[in-house]
């Protein structure tokens, strides 16, 4: 089971490395973070509801990414609603009230080194044909074959814009465009050996 913000419930009911031992059958309502609303949801364990709530990742400013993202993951706080005792292996039990921390939730996250994606696309529209888009995203070689033709007589400027724009084009070292968590990122989707193909029926 999934919870209003994705948070799922492992070992059952949100213990973190237990099992249930009871629970109040009610709703927990918790406020998301950053939202201001609340949020509120419930998982069905032997005929009683047990709440379970989640809060959202903490974004960074500087990053536009959650808050301590290391290799490419951060992990979300998730709290079990109030009443739920669980019972780790060691044999102690604990009964959260609503506001301990129970597991963390992976998620992913980018890998970002400076680069700005709205710096680059207004370098690319306005010097362009000087090569400064180029410059700033750490192809030298590009940028000074650019400066020296012009960029390209215009062509390469036109082009460079259009695959910068897409993000089709990134920052040399690998790394991805600084871009606002909710803002126009690109998802490219890849299909491998491991890719599930649903084969077509026709009528």
């Amino acid at each position: 089971w999934r919870g209003r913000w994705g948070c799922e419930v492992p070992d059952r009911a949100g213990c973190p490395s237990g099992v249930l031992r009871s629970g109040a059958a009610r709703w927990a309502q918790l406020e998301g973070a950053g939202g201001g609303t609340s949020a509120a949801a419930s998982a069905q364990f032997g005929g009683g509801t047990v709440p379970v709530c989640g809060f959202g990742p903490k974004i960074d400013n500087s990053t536009q990414e959650p808050m301590n993202c290391t290799n490419h993951t951060a992990y979300v706080q998730c709290l079990p609603a109030p009443n739920i005792t669980c019972k780790d292996h060691l044999g102690i039990e604990k009964v959260f009230t609503g506001h301990e921390v129970g597991f963390y939730k992976p998620i992913a996250c980018r890998n970002v080194n400076g680069y700005s994606y709205k710096v680059a696309v207004a370098l690319s529209l306005f010097l362009g044909w000087l090569g400064a888009d180029r410059f700033y995203l750490g192809y030298p070689a590009l940028g000074l074959l650019k400066f020296c033709t012009v960029g390209f007589c215009g062509i390469g400027s036109l082009i460079d814009f259009i695959l910068i724009s897409m993000q089709i084009v990134g920052p040399s070292d690998g790394s991805s465009y600084i871009i606002d968590y909710y803002g126009a990122r690109l998802t490219r989707l890849t299909i491998t050996n491991a890719t599930f193909r649903k084969m077509q029926t026709y009528p």
